[in-house]
């Protein structure tokens, strides 16, 4: 295999030869007259076109050239005829794979049925100086993928799909809750207080005020104000930042959809959440079933529904409300439970061993202890239950609702044990937002409040078991740190 060097050394040679001839890459321009998938879809042969796109792969036979040519819609060959191109026929040997090409040229079917143009006129709008990766070789190392993302699209058919797929869900998530009267919102991403959930924040400094700011872990807080102010059906599709670890299903920078209804409660939510999540299945796969790493995954309503501690019951074989035998269990499976560990994070992690990687098919999580949901309200009939569900499937948690807490004396309770349960240097933070207080003494309606995850939610629907492969541009170590 040549040297890399010696490579980029040939593609700078014929990039001087197209300049030598008048046809700097860089002073072109060139007006497309459409797509290559919608060639295909309405081709008639002796169409006059222009057509523009990567150039991915040549074949030389003597006094003619074939080339294939991608846009973002699809592949259509070339031809390149000398009789046709007698002034610049000599010059196709300066184009190189990758190079970014326009043509002009008519329609035409091949002997075999290949829709091809002959091309007319060419001209190269881009070099590309790198030799791409030969197919799959150059793209095995996961890091290179995602540092690289430019080429993982450039190479791979299934990347392009995945983040078109994640661009229509989007899409498709906006057209229904605006056709329920949902209004899109935006809120602060810099907030003076990170609320609306437990997790350690990212800090910066505003210079001009002199004022300390957080990168936004929810938006939870900000739209609730908004159902204060009469705004009863809102939702944002919201970035969030959490200062803490990388897995398979976290990142620290994600995208988070929350959707806020006066005069509903979790059960709404339940309602709203199979719905949007099914409509999009439909729309995307054209079904109830989906593609998942078993073969297929069926999101057939209605979705199961058990209560957080049957199923820890049910994981556990211990009776979990009990807090004896929930410490007992989990000292017996690894699980930290001595007594400076509160009861609430013995039975989270309790839960997230013996109970997540259980939940394939859609499952609503119900009726969590109200010490895991300071935001949430309590059961009518059990107080110490707050009315929550959380949704899983393919054990993943996809989404989380409440009934929402607008009781602002006992919100301001909530805070303050929330504080005072902290331990000191705990990975998760909590801070009371006395502002959010404030707001629900004007009067909050009863509401039902829904977060999902759509970088999760994108996993589910396109098939994939990383995260990272539905962020373009994932959190990364600098590439010295990553060895590369």
């Amino acid at each position: 295999m040549e040297p890399l060097d010696d490579l980029v050394k040939q593609r700078l040679t014929n990039l001087e030869r197209l300049r030598d001839a008048g046809r700097d890459p860089y002073r072109q321009s060139f007006h497309r007259t459409g797509l290559i998938g919608e060639l295909l879809a309405s081709f008639t042969p002796g169409v006059s076109v222009r057509v523009a796109g990567r150039l991915m792969a040549c074949r030389e036979h003597g006094k003619s050239v074939f080339a294939d040519l991608h846009d973002q819609t699809g592949r259509i060959q070339l031809y390149f005829a000398q009789d046709r191109l007698p002034d610049t026929f000599e010059l196709l040997s300066a184009m190189d794979l990758g190079d970014v090409v326009g043509v002009a040229g008519e329609l035409f079917a091949t002997r075999t049925g290949e829709k091809t143009i002959k091309v007319s006129d060419w001209t190269v709008v881009a070099k590309c100086m790198r030799p791409l990766p030969e197919k799959w070789h150059g793209l095995k190392d996961v890091e290179i993928r995602y540092r690289q993302r430019y080429l993982d699209l450039v190479m791979s058919p299934r990347a392009r799909q995945v983040f078109e797929t994640r661009s229509r869900m989007v899409a498709g998530i906006r057209r229904f809750l605006d056709a329920r009267g949902f209004l899109e919102v935006e809120t602060p991403m810099m907030q003076p207080v990170p609320g609306g959930a437990a997790a350690r924040p990212f800090k910066t400094h505003h210079q001009a005020l002199n004022l300390d700011l957080y990168l936004r872990i929810a938006p939870e807080l900000y739209l609730k104000e908004l159902l204060v102010g009469g705004l009863e059906r809102v939702y944002e599709l919201n970035r969030n930042f959490r200062n803490e670890g990388i897995s398979p299903r976290h990142n620290p920078e994600f995208t988070m959809l929350e959707v806020y209804q006066a005069y509903s409660d979790y059960a709404g939510m339940r309602v709203l959440t199979e719905e949007l999540i099914t409509a999009l299945a439909q729309e995307l796969h054209g079904g109830d079933a989906i593609p998942s790493r078993e073969g297929t995954l069926s999101l057939k309503r209605p979705w199961r529904q058990a209560t957080f501690f049957e199923l820890l019951q049910q994981g556990t074989g211990a009776d979990c409300r009990q807090e004896t035998q929930a410490r007992a269990h989990a000292a017996r499976v690894g699980v930290p439970s001595g007594p400076g560990v509160p009861l609430a994070a013995v039975w989270d992690k309790l839960f997230e061993k013996a109970v997540q990687p259980t939940l394939t098919e859609p499952t609503f999580v119900l009726d969590y202890p109200v010490a895991l949901c300071p935001l949430a309200k309590g059961k009518p009939s059990d107080p110490t239950l707050a009315e929550r569900f959380e949704l899983y499937v393919g054990g993943i948690e996809l989404a989380n609702a409440y009934s929402e807490l607008n009781d602002p004396q006992e919100q301001r309770r909530r805070f303050a044990e929330q504080l005072a349960a902290r331990t000191p240097g705990e990975a998760q933070e909590f801070f009371a937002d006395e502002e959010f207080c404030k707001a629900l003494e004007y009067g909050m309606p009863p509401a039902g409040g829904l977060g999902i995850g759509i970088d999760r939610l994108a996993m589910l629907l396109t098939n994939t078991a990383s995260i990272r492969e539905v962020i373009l541009f994932p959190t990364l170590k600098p590439e010295t740190a990553a060895g590369a």
